[in-house]
């Protein structure tokens, strides 16, 4: 096991209604306006950011709010909250939604918090910022896990670029709310494509090749057996609170550094579904169950007893002493999975059907231009990247 710091600053308050401390634990920051930012207008129409919004009055707590934020957000989005932010004297940020708006909101606060650059160069990691707005969280998708997480993800309309921010505790929020209640009303297919962000954040630090990792080890299979049981749960009863709540901790466990302690992430599954999200703004979660088996067969023999282990603890397939067959039995397992939760396994199943000059221009961008290489199981180059979207067609 790697030596390693493990840090998770942010405060979490777990149960039913929990939302509704929003106005008291705010006092707590002495801050005296604060962004509301969400996404959509079900948020509004739902009443959440009624009551959010009346627990601050009765806090006694100044406001604006800024909706808008779309899955995949947008620099634009950004931009626009910071000059809100600067216009208003805004010095807290509220995210209320999912991984798109939290990240949207990291980055706004980023961006007033260092007006010496332009907030996208942090984005193009040619700017290191050294303070953030305070940022708290109310999560009504279990996903990203972007509310105990220390980076963000923004989507810049001049060249669709997708980028992430450099690793940061400045931008983990200070508390988030979670209450699994705020999730009944989700439409299955962000379900599970949220069920199938929260694997791939577990499985992205699990594939590799340090060993000794026992404890480590077991809390990742621990959250993809949990997650992989729950979803079936409340697909056929959306409001099962039990197993609602196992999804939502379970997406914040897998993103907030506990599962990456002694390993070394690969995380080439999300970076090539950057790319992808990025032209032809699909759902993160459905991208990701569309790559990672071609990512999957790209790499797995480099180790085959690491996705042999896989195989056997998360799907309890045997393993004897052919651990290639082992893998290639696991790897086949979770693309059952994905698509038992209708989930694709493909870019065809995903909608896109891509012609050479696509494929050649998702790996062009995802090697930023053939000046870099991504993965650690395998360090896969441009060639490496048209492979696997070409395996993925």
């Amino acid at each position: 096991m790697r030596s390693f710091e493990y840090y998770t600053p942010t405060k979490v308050i777990f149960g039913k209604d929990t939302h509704l401390k929003i106005g008291e634990l705010l006092k707590d920051y002495n801050c005296h306006k604060v962004l509301i930012h969400y996404g959509s207008e079900s948020a509004v129409k739902s009443g959440l950011i009624h009551e959010i919004s009346k627990c601050l009055t009765e806090a006694g707590i100044d406001f604006v709010t800024l909706g808008g934020v779309v899955p995949n957000p947008r620099l634009s989005k950004v931009r626009e909250g910071i000059s809100l932010c600067q216009k208003e004297s805004v010095d807290f940020i509220l995210a209320v939604g999912g991984g798109s708006v939290i990240d949207s909101a990291k980055a706004i606060g980023y961006g007033v918090a260092n007006p010496w650059t332009d907030v996208w160069n942090f984005f193009l990691k040619t700017e290191i910022p050294n303070a953030c707005l305070p940022i708290g969280a109310i999560p009504t998708i279990a996903a990203s896990g972007s509310e105990m997480s220390g980076s963000c993800v923004i989507t810049n309309e001049d060249g669709w670029l997708k980028r992430g921010s450099t690793r940061s505790d400045l931008c983990r929020p200070k508390f988030t709310l979670m209450n699994p209640r705020l999730t009944y009303t989700l439409p299955e297919y962000q379900t599970e494509s949220g069920c199938v962000d929260i694997l791939l954040h577990t499985m992205e630090r699990y594939f590799s090749h340090d060993d000794d990792m026992t404890v480590t080890d077991a809390i990742a299979e621990s959250i993809l057996r949990t997650v992989k049981d729950s979803v079936f749960e409340v697909l056929k009863e959306p409001e099962n609170y039990v197993h609602r709540a196992q999804i939502m901790w379970a997406g914040s466990l897998a993103h907030n550094d506990l599962t990456g302690c002694g390993t070394t992430g690969d995380w080439a599954t999300h970076q090539l579904e950057h790319e992808l999200s990025a032209l032809f703004d699909v759902a993160h979660g459905a991208g990701l169950a569309a790559l990672w088996g071609s990512w999957a067969r790209y790499v797995y023999d480099v180790n085959p007893e690491r996705f042999a282990q896989f195989a056997t603890n998360v799907f309890d397939i045997p393993c004897g002493l052919d651990f290639e067959k082992t893998a290639l039995a696991g790897i086949e397992a979770m693309e059952d999975f994905f698509r038992s939760i209708k989930m694709p396994v493909s870019l065809h199943e995903l909608g896109l059907d891509l012609d050479d000059q696509q494929i050649h221009e998702l790996a062009f961008k995802c090697s930023y231009e053939d000046t870099r290489t991504i993965g650690v199981f395998k360090q896969l180059n441009m060639k490496d990247m048209e492979k696997i979207y070409t395996m993925a067609r």
